[in-house]
């Protein structure tokens, strides 16, 4: 009998609380029949008057009365009947400005998936000159007067299409690059080209840079190692140039070329700790080894730190024992300077 004064009184509450949004309009924004519908009365009928016991007829099973809230109840009825009714949003009864911030959010796929939907929206030069420059950074073609009726959703395919024959022939993919117009053949551009992208193959690119001397100047010229710790320099350079899997000219040259940009970058540093160009060459080659040495499984037993110190200040003497002591930490905390 208390449960039933409980309900009782809560539908009470309800009308009292919603009757504000049951004469604004028509259904559940405004009727009341319509919730009464959902609340099992029939409309047309007036809903009997509750007494000790009796309780409404209600089609669903009822909620706890501890987890029966009348906000939950009345969203819960009012987005159920939108969904009967109107279905999922159309972005085309949006502004546009937020229409096209939502589908900037979609890749290239999904975008074209999109498109077939909406295809004013889904065709809009904005969203795929967002692609284009969000996957390859840098293109000459950017830089140019663009001619009538140039489209940036052709441009993203033929980008993907360069890419993915890079991937498989450096030399092609370079040559379609520039056939197309997108690429010039200047060691700067090139460059730049390679440093803004990221869905080049790796060993491809390591063969292209190991032919193209010139390319690899200009490409590391483009890091900006001022106010970074030694080790964590070494591995920006290596995140944009890989390394080679076994040491040997290319290798060095890779090291050497670092070393002068390392020094070029922090002059303080070269003057109050006294590194030099070859003192850098000879920590990094020390940092590669212990890289090696602790996170190799086939490694039992690992380099100390005392060791590591004895042996650096070895070969670089003008280097304080702290400074390579902060190098060895840096490894063992964080790991590979190349992996």
């Amino acid at each position: 009998m208390g449960q039933g004064l409980w309900r009782v009184a809560r539908n009470q509450q309800l009308q009292q609380e919603y009757g504000e949004h049951w004469d604004a309009g028509p259904g559940l924004d405004g009727d009341p029949q319509d919730l009464g519908m959902e609340m099992g009365v029939n409309p047309g009928q007036a809903p009997p008057s509750p007494g000790v016991g009796d309780l409404p007829p209600h089609p669903h099973p009822r909620r706890h009365p501890q987890h029966c809230q009348g906000a939950d109840i009345y969203q819960l009825l009012r987005a159920r009947r939108g969904k009967e009714q109107q279905g999922f949003i159309d972005l085309e009864m949006l502004p546009p400005e937020l229409s096209i911030t939502i589908l900037s959010y979609l890749n290239a796929t999904d975008l074209c998936l999109a498109s077939c939907v909406w295809q004013d929206l889904g065709h809009d030069e904005y969203l795929w000159q967002g692609l284009c420059k969000s996957t390859w950074g840098h293109c000459s073609i950017y830089n140019r007067r663009l001619p009538y009726g140039f489209s940036y959703r052709r441009l993203y395919m033929m980008l993907d299409e360069g890419s993915l024959t890079f991937n498989a022939n450096h030399q092609e993919g370079i040559s379609y690059f520039m056939s197309k117009g997108i690429l010039v053949d200047h060691p700067k551009e090139l460059a730049k080209f390679i440093f803004c992208t990221r869905t080049l193959n790796w060993k491809m690119l390591r063969v292209y840079l190991d032919e193209r001397r010139d390319v690899l100047d200009e490409l590391v010229t483009l890091h900006n190692f001022s106010n970074q710790f030694l080790p964590n320099a070494l591995r920006d350079f290596f995140r944009h140039i890989h390394a080679p899997e076994e040491r040997g000219e290319y290798l060095e040259t890779l090291i050497t070329k670092f070393s002068h940009r390392f020094c070029a970058c922090n002059p303080v540093l070269v003057r109050d700790v006294g590194l030099s160009p070859d003192a850098v060459y000879v920590l990094c080659y020390s940092l590669i080894l212990l890289s090696i040495d602790l996170t190799s499984p086939h490694v039992k037993n690992k380099m100390s730190k005392r060791e590591f110190i004895r042996n650096t200040r070895h070969a670089a003497q003008n280097i304080s024992e702290d400074f390579v002591g902060h190098l060895y930490d840096n490894i063992y905390l964080i790991g590979h300077v190349a992996a």
